[in-house]
């Protein structure tokens, strides 16, 4: 019976191709993990009231449940609002065009 034959080269295959697997597994995971490259979302940083681009912020409780609070009082009134931890603290912040509106709904409590 004829046997396959791969030359002088075939014992040579095996651990050449063992040690491409583990190269491509090893580039995969630095790629997956390394600092700056990874595609795990970074937690957010506070910044100042100022960073927010155009939302306005409208209320600044002490904590960030009462902060919720007033946001939930101002998405019943349908005014569109998110909750920004900022370095001076909780900020309810809102759009220019939503601004007049909620700084009303917020003085008539």
């Amino acid at each position: 019976m004829p046997m396959a034959s791969w030359g002088s080269y075939s014992s040579l295959y095996g651990p050449f191709m063992a040690l491409l697997g583990i190269g491509l597994l090893i580039g995969l995971l630095r790629w997956a993990f390394g600092h700056g490259s990874s595609v795990v979302e970074r937690p957010a940083l506070p910044g100042s009231p100022k960073d927010y681009g155009l939302l306005s912020a409208v209320a600044s409780p002490p904590t960030y449940i009462e902060a919720e609070m007033v946001r939930q009082q101002l998405a019943v009134q349908g005014v569109k609002a998110t909750l920004a931890m900022t370095n001076d603290g909780p900020r309810v912040m809102v759009w220019p065009a939503d601004e007049e509106l909620a700084r009303k709904v917020l003085a008539d409590k």
